[in-house]
């Protein structure tokens, strides 16, 4: 009876575990209420701290900005053209999973909105996040492992 409660237990917590990390992932608004736009503030990510597993989201009016991911050298230069190019989104309401730890360029590629200061740089650090993220997948298949046993030993 023991080694049934310490399996249930055990359950309880892998349960737990897999809906805190699923719970601490977030959701940035660029630009908060404004936007991104040619008003987007230059210094929103300020005070922000951004890791593995959040995402950010991109709210603007679908053809007259985009998002356009591109390399360092590509957001230094304003360059959302060829092999700068990493990803571009245009639906005016776009998510982008922070997926690995590290620097991500954004620029619209309209006209100079670029050069206008339509451009953002965010830097993605790898915390416990990513081994949470990792470690939510795993347990969720040793849960289901558990769980199976936990229900055949309550049979015999």
């Amino acid at each position: 009876m023991a080694s049934k409660q310490v399996l249930l237990l055990a359950v309880a917590a892998i349960t737990v575990v897999s809906l805190v990390a699923q719970a601490s992932a977030k959701d940035f608004m660029v630009g908060d209420s404004a936007g991104w736009t040619l008003n987007y503030p230059s210094g929103w990510t300020n005070g922000k701290n951004f890791t593995t597993g959040d995402s950010l989201v991109f709210t603007y009016a679908a053809g007259k900005h985009t998002v356009v991911e591109v390399t360092g050298a590509g957001f230094k230069d304003c360059d959302a053209t060829g092999n700068a190019v990493l990803g571009s989104w245009s639906s005016g309401s776009d998510t982008v999973k922070l997926d690995k730890a590290g620097r991500r360029w954004f620029v619209c590629s309209v006209g100079n909105h670029c050069s206008q200061g339509m451009k953002l740089l965010v830097v993605t650090s790898g915390d416990s996040k990513a081994s949470s993220a990792s470690l939510n997948y795993n347990v969720g298949a040793g849960a289901a492992a558990l769980v199976a046993g936990a229900a055949a030993a309550l049979m015999f």
